[in-house]
């Protein structure tokens, strides 16, 4: 034995890599196996019609998508990684650090994608590398599995080096190291194009919404099969938060966005995230919760429940309100109206109803003026939007293509109307305030009108009551 304290002694600097003897010894007796790459099935496919498609409204352009990289937690302690959306849609790839180039040539656009080979034992990133070696983080597929998955050409990343990108297109979201590394700058355009381009879904497309959907309802039971618990043993709305994302975790890859539980006075609150309050059992319950797809691909659904299984006559007047608002927003998705008519739609109706009430200074039609809006001090957000690998998909297209677009077959869509009355809102009656209640169920717009993808779950106050009865009496 030896007292000696060598500066590589710790693991936080890896100095150890300086010691030669360390380092030969490391880099022998290791057995290989090859790691397959496991794209969902049918991306691969998928991928190369989109690009197909990009390659159609942008002739000439050389365009340039990266992955992306897990952005830094604390200290060196980074996020998980999630690959970028628009990079996925081209390549059917979720590989860190990673880049797709589509250089143009005659009818069309050559592609290839540029890859971080692993670190395999004996090199010295295998052991020093804490975030990207496999010694740490296992190991994982080399660039011919997927080439072969893909059916793509793969190259190493440092290759590229040697390619000349300037006056390329790419992407607002692109690492900004690989930008300046590549003299590249963003391109508005390219994010509008992608954005267009992924409005209308293709049949594999909707086949991973279906699942995502699915897999979401299926989450929600579990949550309001444990609503019992959190309330009986104190453990509140982060529970059913828990509850939910272990879910995703286990059936996707995980939550497509923040789950929000909020119970009482949390439910008007829009983006109710902490979850750190407890579940009341006299309160309405505000579930959005969203499934995240292994294909990434994501759902984005809301319920308000009646914690106790029955609504007060108070919460039923409002779920009433709210379900009157969310069918009329539904029944104008089908193609061929304007994207915006469901919204206008619902927000009639909630201004109707928020003016027999007793609640709107003004008139109806006063209110619903642009100049106006007195109603949407209770329902401040939109109605919806569109839905894919974003839960708020396809947000870089023009207003045009987007907000005054034609509706078509293909778009899948929420529509989430809600009234929510917060717990400080004096203008509000005492009874009213901290009530919050929203519905959202997730559309897919057919050739004669639309699919409710969601509707497994119920939106009528009683439908709701006999459902919530149903799960509670299911719970542990």
């Amino acid at each position: 034995m030896t007292d000696a304290r060598p500066p590589y002694a710790g693991t936080r600097y890896p100095r150890i890599a300086e010691l030669k003897a360390f380092t030969d010894y490391i880099a022998t007796g290791w057995g290989t196996e090859p790691v397959p790459a496991n794209p969902v099935a049918g991306a691969a496919e998928a991928a190369a019609e989109h690009r197909r498609r990009l390659s159609e409204r942008l002739p000439g352009e050389t365009v340039v998508v990266h992955s992306g990289t897990a952005p830094t937690r604390n200290d060196d302690n980074e996020y998980p990684f999630r690959a970028d959306s628009d990079f996925v849609w081209l390549t059917g790839c979720q590989a860190e650090g990673a880049a797709l180039v589509m250089t143009p040539r005659p009818g069309g656009h050559d592609a290839r994608l540029y890859l971080p080979p692993p670190f395999r034992p004996g090199e010295t990133g295998f052991f020093r590398d804490m975030n990207h070696g496999e010694l740490w983080v296992g190991a994982s597929p080399g660039l011919p599995a997927w080439a072969e998955a893909l059916q793509i050409d793969v190259e190493p990343l440092k290759t590229l080096d040697d390619v000349n990108l300037k006056g390329a297109l790419t992407i607002q979201t692109v690492n900004p190291n690989f930008a300046a590394d590549h003299d590249l700058e963003t391109s508005t355009l390219l994010d509008r194009h992608l954005s267009v381009l992924r409005m209308v879904k293709d049949a594999w497309e909707i086949e991973q919404m279906r699942l995502a959907v699915d897999t979401t309802v299926a989450g929600f039971a579990e949550v309001a099969r444990e609503i019992p618990r959190a309330i009986r043993d104190g453990l509140g709305e982060r529970w059913l938060q828990g509850t939910f994302d272990r879910h995703a975790r286990t059936h996707g890859n995980g939550v497509g966005y923040t789950t929000i539980v909020g119970s009482g006075s949390h439910a008007p609150i829009l983006h109710w995230t902490r979850c750190d309050g407890p579940v009341l059992p006299d309160a309405t319950l505000l579930l959005d919760m969203g499934v995240e797809a292994d294909s990434l691909y994501t759902a984005d659904v809301t319920r308000t429940l009646p914690a106790s299984g029955t609504f007060s006559a108070q919460q039923r007047e409002i779920h009433d309100l709210v379900e009157k608002a969310h069918r009329a927003g539904m029944a104008h998705v089908r193609p061929g109206t304007k994207y915006l008519d469901f919204h206008f739609a619902a927000m009639e109706v909630v201004a109707q109803g928020l003016h027999d009430w007793g609640l709107l200074p003004v008139s109806v039609d006063e209110s619903l003026s642009p100049e106006g809006q007195y109603h949407r001090r209770y329902l401040a957000c939109g109605i919806g939007h569109h839905l894919g690998l974003d839960v708020h998909d396809c947000s870089h297209a023009e207003y045009e293509e987007y907000m005054d677009a034609d509706l078509e077959p293909g778009v899948v869509m929420t529509v989430e109307p809600g009234i929510y009355f917060h717990a400080n809102d004096l203008t509000l009656p005492p009874e009213l305030r901290g009530i919050g209640v929203r519905l959202e169920d997730d559309l897919l717009v057919t050739e004669t009108g639309a699919e409710v993808l969601s509707d497994a779950l119920p939106i009528d106050a009683a439908g709701i009551e006999a459902w919530t009865q149903a799960r509670l009496r299911e719970a542990p």
